[in-house]
């Protein structure tokens, strides 16, 4: 019973259990009491209900969203499964400096910190979360782990700090301190701010002003305050760097580098059948960081459109939110949208169903969950025709983009409609018979149903249009698709403009619509491509060292280095965003804006 008191990781439930004698110990499961580690035989009984009991309590694991670190608390996902401790593995990375290593081995996550060589740590997912299993690593570096609520408490040996040292480089600036054992410390970053706290006191050899004197390249400010067992750091930079902190031995140190280069390079099988890469692409001259997730679509790993709200179609927010509100594991930002009213310019198609018509016969790629693809530019219109004879083109469906003629809105736009331009008169069609018409009034006012057994019409400048459709006429509305294939693939979302087809760069914006401005900008971007060998690749693409973002064709370039054979520019700039397991991979959330709709990509039960 002892042991059982002192069992930290258990379940409190388990733990009850365990003292009335009603289930055994797991395999290989061990008690830990501090930093010791009990191996105890387990009991098998062989029992089915007792398995069942066992496979519950797994599944019932405590969990929370913050970490805390001597008196600092951090933003970091963490789960107890049993006697196993799992921390996010992006935050632990960039919060406690835990580096992550490349694997090509799901479920095992090499490691490095304050080592020469890396450690291999057990991973599992769960609710869009990849945990490393930190346990027993945890306890070789004297760490010890107490779960509280939704706070997990992590105490460390005390360290000091000897010697601090600074330095200007080509790429921005570093900082190094050293330290008299590895250290555990804590980075909370802003756009232009960070703050380092070491649980760590400052050794009689140790002067701050050896780091808080002299100009930096991107650094603009530094303090440096030692306390009673924590050293804290705070500085400010310019906006085109990012602050990276990680450690190295022999002897022990720890290194803040303050770099517009911040990519580091990385290739990690995240999952089965989806795989993590950062890297630098090099166009002409210039470097650009590029980020990446390719996947194979298939019976473990599925993406489908996701946009804010299910239920309705107005509305933005940022891709984080909306990917975990749908519990995707990864996301990146899709089509182009109205940042004013909300409302999206593209094709959205899921399940067989157009949430969101194409627009301007701009990129588009379409899909299915088992590898198949279609790029290409996309029409879509419907051809309404009367019992009287009328013949009339409605030529948007659920879009917030509007010309004179006729609008169709459907149940997936929501149950109500607001006018989105001045004088739209507004035809109700319930099992295919006109049963209202409605002179609408201004831009926004209002709420029209919209019926589930049928859709509503917005006519635009087109009385004859309006003339034709009175109340009790009937209605055939016959959907035309070009390529024809798009309607044969339940999924699509709209971009531009196209990047690669066939493995060749087919860049023209202006036959797609877009601006001349548009079309010579340079910008953070987003793309989606297909590889010769079926992989998918979500890509986002941002501003080289010091310098800008990618135009159009180098970001085309960029797409074939890859290996696309086929690809497709999405919406860029501030919405530029690819997330993966909780964190944004391709820069700080600060700095990107609110997206109307993205592609989430979604684990099977059995890979959670």
């Amino acid at each position: 019973m002892t042991a059982i008191r002192a069992w930290r990781f258990a379940h409190p439930l388990r733990v009850r259990l365990l003292r009335l004698g009603l289930i055994g110990l797991l395999p290989g499961m061990t008690l830990l009491h501090g930093s010791a580690a009990i191996a105890l035989t387990a009991q098998n009984s062989g029992q089915p209900q007792r398995a069942r009991h066992l496979a519950q309590l797994e599944t019932a694991a405590l969990q929370g969203t913050a970490v805390s670190v001597g008196n600092t608390t951090v933003p970091i996902p963490w789960q107890q499964r049993g006697d196993r401790i799992g921390l996010a593995d992006i935050p632990l990375m960039r919060h406690l400096g835990v580096d992550l290593q490349n694997t090509a081995v799901a479920g095992q996550q090499p490691v490095l910190w304050f080592a020469e060589q890396p450690q291999s740590l057990p991973t599992w997912i769960d609710n869009g979360y990849r945990y490393v299993d930190i346990t027993a690593w945890a306890a070789q570096q004297g760490w010890q782990l107490q779960p509280a609520g939704n706070q997990l408490s992590i105490q460390a040996p005390a360290a000091s700090v000897l010697v601090g040292r600074r330095g200007r480089q080509s790429w921005g600036d570093r900082l190094v301190l050293e330290t008299d054992r590895p250290v555990l410390w804590s980075l909370t970053e802003d756009p232009t701010a960070f703050t380092l706290t070491l649980q760590a006191n400052a050794a009689a050899s140790f002067q701050t002003t050896a780091l808080t004197t002299g100009e930096g390249n991107t650094l603009e400010t530094l303090q440096v305050q030692p306390g009673r067992g924590t050293i804290q750091i705070q500085g400010t930079f310019d906006d085109t760097a990012r602050p990276r902190v990680w450690s190295l031995t022999n002897p022990h140190r720890v290194v803040i580098d303050l770099t517009q280069a911040d990519v580091m390079p990385r290739d990690i099988l995240w999952a089965p059948g989806l795989q993590w890469r950062d890297e630098y692409l090099t166009v002409g001259n210039r470097a650009f960081p590029v980020h990446q997730l390719r996947l194979d679509l298939g019976p473990e790993v599925a993406m489908r459109p996701i946009w804010p709200n299910p239920g309705q179609m107005p509305g933005t927010a940022p891709l984080i939110t909306t990917a975990q509100n749908w519990g995707a594991v990864a996301a990146i930002n899709a089509g182009f949208f109205n940042r004013n009213n909300q409302l999206p310019l593209g094709a959205v198609r899921t399940e067989n169903r157009w949430i969101s018509g194409p627009i301007l016969n701009r990129g588009a790629i379409a899909w299915n969950n088992q590898g198949r693809f279609l790029l290409s530019r996309l029409f879509l219109a419907h051809r309404l025709t009367t019992n009287q004879g009328g013949n009339f083109s409605v030529g948007q469906i659920n879009s917030g983009y509007v010309q004179a003629g006729i609008g169709l809105y459907t149940s997936p736009w929501g149950s109500t409609y607001a006018p989105v331009i001045e004088n739209e008169t507004l035809v109700t069609v319930t099992q295919n018979q006109v049963t209202q018409q409605t002179p609408a009034g201004a831009v926004g006012s209002g709420a029209y149903p919209i019926p589930l057994e049928g859709y509503l019409l917005a006519v635009r400048s087109y009385a004859e249009a309006a003339r034709s459709l009175p109340p009790g006429t009937t209605l055939t509305l016959t959907p035309e698709v070009r390529p024809p294939a798009f309607g044969e693939l339940p999924h699509a979302i709209g971009g531009g403009p196209l990047l690669v087809q066939g493995g060749q760069i087919v860049v023209d914006a202006k036959a797609e619509g877009f601006s001349d401005a548009f079309a010579a900008q340079a910008a953070p971007r987003s793309a989606v491509g297909v590889t010769a060998d079926g992989k998918l690749l979500l890509v986002a693409m941002h501003y080289s060292p010091g310098g800008r973002g990618p135009t159009l064709q180098e970001a085309a370039q960029m797409m074939v280095q890859l290996g696309a054979q086929d690809a497709l520019n999405l919406d860029g700039g501030s919405s530029s965003s690819l997330y993966l397991g909780g964190s944004l991979i391709n820069r700080h959330r600060g700095t990107v804006g609110r997206v109307h709709n993205g592609l989430g990509v979604f684990l099977s039960p059995a890979t959670n």
